[in-house]
């Protein structure tokens, strides 16, 4: 977004947006709705006892009335009673993220649907990692992976061979994880099949070619692979999958593998400096090592597309295989948006030269996002139709990102940060589900006969293909009923981050105006345009002229503005978080830039943590009450004046010379 003009309270929320439903959607920041989730939670207990009398009404009661007047079951109750008033008492010193006082983290109040759906699944207690433990819930996970696609712009029938594929993990690190296997397995499968010397396949001349196939080409030749072995007799079918599994990467490890292939080496992974830290965590994870992450610059916080390219070129100068080139839709500080599109484009051009490499998206934080680019029938809406209501938002570049998402080749994105829902509840999506039997730890390539697959069977035995020993039923149906209850389309759900990002430009153009306010006190700077919900300030004393200093100066503002749990937490008025701005991830043009617009000399000798990087305050703007218009209150006014108050109150401190650091 460019600099935004001062938003109106009203403009925060759509006129075309129905309040009451959104109204709905919660407990509430004073918990408003608790009549209505107390009845829902009451309704299905009551139906889930009525279902266990049900299931075999003669068996008789196990455990008799009377037991309940025993002493050592009243004992019992009583020492259950105590431990959980007491965790409910240690509770309340908890994280008030329910409050739209609450602008920190990437976490807000529950969606009552999901919150619901989970609690009402809890004591049938599903593992969905197989059919015979979660005959229902697994289903509904099913579903899940298709909802996502459909918002992703993906085949979503599973009648189509190249319909896509989800599933529900912890987080979206698992997720980033998954995403690695996966590209991993598309990347050497070619190599095993030609070391099986598979007959009839058409397969590559020779190992550079056959590691170095584009995923699509790849997930064909596995597709053909099933379809040749399904032809075979029963005893053929086991000799050569016998003899094939013998080649793969999975087996022989990677030690192994390339030691048998002399042509190849292990392939990098390309993604921004801006990346989370779990795709260093997944490398060294899968053994290929934390030196075959190549963390590439930004421009703007954004991944540069030139340097990509130049990066790609090299690469296959120095025929140095690429495994995957990872986007970030939402970077963890910023929410910046990376250019998906030019990173698709560089995928396609390198195919052309025999140079094969998947593109993974992490979504995790803003994936959900994507509802407001989708229509109801899940066509791609035009930048001009997404951009009414909003100040600035989106710019082309992100909305030709957002429309990129559906030649990706997989994505992570996590239920539980922008879907407001319980943790952990992140989520994989692949493109085209025929890469997914690459996977399975059983190593049984045939579903049915040939594509004629049954897309359900892969459900079924959901543990082959997923890193988990046991996954949580309760939080796929949490994650099903809230599509259903608000579809992922800009009329449906995309009413929630709607609300997020008429806030952004709304703390934007606040924040703009706080800066011309205390232009006598302090520098006040947005370092970068948000591209999505998350606004990020920069502070420093009028007439500091170090880093040192204005580090210590924000840790100190923060202290204010961080959860304390030796204190109570009315004591705080807002909760914000801090990042901080590394010269090596922001780059030398614009670090200079941001320390010279807050008056700080960028060519100034900084020892210690603080020589590289800026301290800064994070605001996440996810909360769709942060203007109550049932009230007329503005808590993001009320937050720039507390900040403004606390800022004197710190300045007058340091005049009298007392400390900057708690």
């Amino acid at each position: 977004m460019p600099h935004a003009a001062a938003i109106p309270l009203a403009a925060v929320t759509d006129p075309a947006d129905s309040r009451r439903t959104l109204d709905a959607c919660f407990l509430g920041p004073y918990g408003e709705n608790d009549t209505l989730l107390e009845r829902l939670v009451v309704e299905f207990l009551r139906d889930h006892v009525h279902w266990r009398r049900n299931f075999h009404p003669e068996d008789p009661p196990a455990i008799p009335t009377r037991a309940a007047q025993h002493p050592d079951y009243l004992a019992f109750e009583a020492r259950m009673r105590r431990e959980l008033h007491q965790l409910s008492a240690a509770l309340k010193r908890s994280v008030p993220f329910h409050s739209p006082r609450y602008i920190g983290h990437m976490v807000s109040d529950l969606l009552l649907p999901g919150l619901a759906a989970q609690i009402l699944t809890l004591p049938y207690n599903p593992n969905n990692i197989s059919s015979d433990a979660a005959p229902v819930t697994l289903q509904l996970e099913m579903q899940v992976g298709l909802q996502l696609a459909r918002m992703f712009g993906w085949p979503d029938d599973p009648a189509r061979p190249d319909c896509a594929f989800g599933h529900l993990t912890s987080g979206g690190t698992l997720a980033n994880y998954q995403g690695l296997r996966l590209a991993l397995a598309v990347k050497a499968f070619p190599v095993a099949l030609r070391a099986a010397a598979v007959p009839d396949l058409e397969l590559p001349d020779d190992d550079w070619q056959a590691f170095n196939l584009s995923p699509s080409a790849g997930i064909a030749l596995s597709s053909r692979w099933r379809q040749w072995l399904s032809a075979q007799s029963s005893a053929e079918r086991a000799r050569w999958s016998g003899r094939v599994q013998t080649q793969r990467i999975e087996q022989l490890g990677l030690v192994d593998f390339f030691a048998r292939h002399r042509a190849l080496c292990v392939p990098l992974v390309l993604a921004p400096i801006t990346a989370h830290y779990s795709w260093s965590k997944g490398l060294k994870m899968l053994g290929l090592g934390r030196d075959q992450l190549r963390l590439l610059p930004t421009q703007g916080m954004r991944l540069d597309a030139d340097a990509l390219e130049s990066t790609l070129e090299q690469c296959l100068r120095q025929r140095q295989p690429v495994l995957a080139a990872v986007a970030v839709l939402g970077t963890t500080e910023y929410g910046t948006i990376d250019p998906v599109d030019a990173v698709v484009g560089a995928r396609e051009r390198a195919a052309t030269q025999d140079f094969g490499f998947s593109v993974h998206v992490d979504a995790a934080w803003g994936g959900y996002l994507t509802t407001l680019f989708r229509n109801p029938d899940g066509s791609l809406r035009a930048l001009d139709e997404v951009r009414q209501g909003f100040a600035a938002f989106p710019q082309p570049e992100v909305h030709a990102a957002f429309a990129a998402l559906a030649e990706v080749d997989s994505v992570t994105v996590d239920p539980h940060k922008l879907g407001y829902l319980p943790y952990g509840a992140g989520a994989f999506v692949c493109r085209d589900q025929r890469a997914m039997p690459l996977l399975a730890e059983a190593a049984d390539y045939v579903f049915g006969d040939g594509e004629a697959s049954d897309y359900a069977a892969r459900y079924r035995q959901l543990g082959q293909l997923v890193p988990e020993g046991s996954k949580s039923g309760a939080m796929a149906a949490a994650v099903y009923v809230s599509h259903r209850v608000l579809p992922l389309d800009h009329a449906g759900f995309g009413m929630l981050p709607r609300q997020t990002v008429l806030a952004a430009e709304a703390f934007l153009a606040r924040a703009q105006r706080f800066a011309l306010e205390m232009a006598q006190a302090a520098g006040v700077v947005v370092p970068f345009a948000p591209d999505s919900n998350l606004v990020c300030l920069a502070l420093n004393p009028r007439g500091n002229r170090t880093l040192s200093h204005a580090n210590a100066f924000v840790r100190r503002l923060h202290d204010e503005l961080r959860c304390d749990p030796g204190q109570p937490l009315q004591l705080k008025q807002f909760f914000a978080s801090v990042t901080t701005l590394r010269r090596d991830v922001v780059g030398e043009t614009d670090m200079r830039r941001i320390l010279g617009a807050l008056g700080i000399d960028p060519d100034g000798r900084t020892e210690g943590e603080d020589a590289d990087r800026l301290v800064i305050l994070r605001h996440t703007l996810m909360n769709p009450y942060l203007v109550d218009h049932e009230n007329g209150i503005s808590y993001i006014d009320r937050y720039f004046e507390h900040l403004q108050a606390r800022l004197h109150a710190l300045l007058a401190e340091t005049a009298q010379g007392r400390p900057q650091c708690a």
